[in-house]
């Protein structure tokens, strides 16, 4: 495995005390760019050699991540890296949509006017560039931008830091789903005809509406990603 070069970063982190908040954003790095495989099982030298991190703060974020169901650390053997499949993407969604659900109807009567206005609006732009231009980098980059727009802002009505934080360690599992994903024009028109609707009945200030479309979009996803499977 290759070893990253560090040597600039460590000794600030160290002074500050963040080196394992560094290694456990380095290891979903590395599983979100598929420098570890999902599913793999490698050694705990393996991880300091790939990371850069010293063993002390590894280990720190091992914890947290075996905590949060991303990786199991057998004693004395290495460490197994969760595999997405049918049981991690029904929790996933399942875990998601109890979230979303009781926050799309505060945001369906809560958000700002022009916010739903320029999410409309952005919507509408990135089907149209679909249209014309298909799945180029920077359509690409949108829709994962909108994604984020349109869900953290509806999770954001709540105001509530606990609920941010576990949408949060949630989201991680939705990345490690998505990784096999296969994303064509299509589906990508769809994903976000499905975000129209749930844009327009908060436009409406219909908050039943708000969850019908909402529970549509994630039922829809779900038979998307077990159609990977």
């Amino acid at each position: 495995m290759a070893t990253r070069n560090s040597s600039s970063e460590v000794p600030e982190l160290v002074h500050s005390g963040r080196l394992s908040d560094l290694a456990y954003t380095r290891i979903l790095e590395t599983l979100f760019e598929r420098k570890i495989p999902a599913g793999a099982f490698v050694s705990q030298n393996d991880l300091v050699q790939l990371l850069g991190i010293p063993v002390g703060p590894l280990r720190d974020a091992l914890k947290v991540l075996e905590t949060e169901g991303v990786l199991t650390i057998h004693p004395r053997s290495g460490i197994q890296f969760v595999k997405p499949g049918l049981e991690l993407t029904r929790s996933t969604y399942q875990f998601r949509g109890i979230l979303e659900r009781a926050a799309v109807a505060i945001y369906s009567e809560t958000a700002d006017d022009a916010e739903l206005a320029e999410v409309e609006r952005r919507h509408r732009q990135a089907m149209a560039d679909l249209d014309s231009e298909g799945l180029t980098d920077r359509v690409r980059a949108e829709l994962e931008q909108l994604e984020l727009v349109l869900h953290n802002g509806i999770i954001g009505s709540l105001n509530n830091p606990l609920i941010e934080t576990s949408y949060k360690r949630m989201h991680n599992y939705l990345k490690l789903v998505r990784l096999d994903r296969k994303i064509t024009i299509p589906l990508a028109q769809r994903s976000l005809r499905e975000h129209m609707d749930i844009i327009v009945a908060c436009k409406a200030r219909d908050p039943e509406r708000a969850v019908a479309a909402l529970s549509a979009h994630f039922n829809a996803a779900l038979q998307r990603h077990m159609g990977m499977f």
